[in-house]
């Protein structure tokens, strides 16, 4: 399954749409995820961001052995772009340690 977290953009053909993170986190927990594109801003800072769902995929691979989906951001906001693909290569270090 390929997850589309986002707020407003159409969600592409063939991807699972979740607006927030809690939503992510649970598909991603049931292992059938093969791939996830995040946005950051998602309108309502205090139920979460994109960034969240990198955290969250973090934690689960350095304690749980996750292995994540394949993933990629999408959002606009140039800062927050920085920080997921950032979060995102500690995810690939994590996993190769």
């Amino acid at each position: 399954m390929k997850v589309f977290l986002d707020d407003e953009r159409t969600t592409p053909d063939g991807w699972v749409r979740v607006y927030w993170p809690d939503e992510a986190v649970a598909l991603l927990q049931t292992g059938q995820v093969t791939e996830i594109s995040l946005e950051h801003d998602l309108g309502d800072d205090a139920r979460g961001t994109g960034y969240d769902v990198v955290l969250w995929i973090e934690e689960a691979v350095r304690l749980r052995g996750f292995v994540p989906p394949r993933m990629q951001v999408h959002s606009a906001n140039p800062a927050a772009r920085t920080r997921i693909l950032t979060g995102m290569a500690a995810i690939e270090r994590a996993r190769q340690a």
